[in-house]
């Protein structure tokens, strides 16, 4: 009797895959907090750098750009997947499989053959991207350059219909020390909203500044210290126009921001370009606090 026909490999067979992700997306605190990677969708070539009194982050390119906020969507979704193995008791190591459609299910993106060629360079990037610290996470802390992701590799199977087609089975990475370290050992992860996903990239950072500074209450700081914690690269004048035409708009996800304007008295009046009179920016602050939850 002959052998019966082989069945196509599964890509569970393959292996072991940590997707699909079945809870909500998570994020680290810290990663929520702080300016690590572009406000860009495009290529962003151009080292980026925060620094205050006692954090300091530089983030160095290559030449396929710095890892963008769009990218930074593969590591909550690889965040996400840690964690739902922590709740659950499994054991956790820094490397995960799972599928782009998963993926994409996810963070609202359709399955096209654009979204896969996006997929691979946004991997390049989070492969390629140095970052360097001072965070601590887990206890310890590191000297010198890391990027996201140590390995990241995709593995694909051919199509017997059309020869020379590939299809994309399954992602491999593995996550870097410090943010495997700051999830396993710190805990200190917090949901994301879903809408997360359908924000634009300023929208973004201030939903995150919002979520992870407003854990215990309203959240209260200057204006350029909101755009520098944002990561913003264009002038505190042009940010005030954005963050106001935000507000306006109520744009971000759980959270209201307010600007808290010092008494007139105690400003100066400064003379800018073209002889216009006003205030200066800087001297704004502005507060963000949670949105009071509807009650049915």
């Amino acid at each position: 009797m002959k052998d019966p026909k082989p069945t196509p490999l599964d890509q569970r067979d393959l292996f072991a895959l940590d997707s699909p992700l079945m809870t909500e997306v998570r994020g680290e605190r810290s990663l929520m907090a702080f300016p690590f990677f572009a406000l860009s969708k495009g290529k962003w070539t151009r080292p980026l750098a925060y620094k205050t009194d006692t954090v300091s982050i530089e983030i160095v390119p290559t030449a396929k750009g710095v890892a963008t906020i769009y990218d930074k969507e593969i590591v909550l979704y690889i965040a996400s997947l840690m964690v739902r193995k922590l709740e659950a008791g499994e054991e956790v190591s820094q490397d995960f499989y799972f599928t782009a459609h998963d993926l994409f299910c996810v963070t609202g993106n359709n399955p096209s053959a654009r979204s896969y060629a996006r997929l691979s360079q946004a991997l390049e990037r989070l492969q390629g991207t140095q970052i360097k610290t001072d965070i601590e996470t887990g206890g310890e802390g590191e000297e010198g350059y890391f990027s996201w992701l140590s390995e990241a590799r995709l593995f694909y199977s051919k199509s017997k219909e059309k020869p020379g087609e590939r299809r994309l089975k399954a992602v491999r990475v593995r996550l870097c020390d410090w943010l495997f370290r700051a999830i396993l050992r710190d805990r200190q992860v917090l949901d994301y909203a879903p809408a997360y996903f359908q924000l634009g990239p300023v929208e973004r950072r201030l939903y995150e500044i919002a979520r992870s500074g407003c854990v215990d209450g309203p959240y209260e700081l200057g204006l350029d210290d909101l755009r520098l914690q944002l990561g913003y690269q264009n002038t505190l004048a042009h940010f005030r126009h954005i963050l106001k035409a935000v507000i306006e708009a109520d744009a971000i996800p759980d959270y209201s921001f307010a600007f808290s304007e010092p008494e007139e008295d105690a400003v100066p009046v400064v003379t800018g370009k073209g002889g216009r009179r006003g205030r200066p920016a800087g001297l704004a602050r502005v507060v963000i606090s949670a949105k009071a939850l509807a009650i049915a």
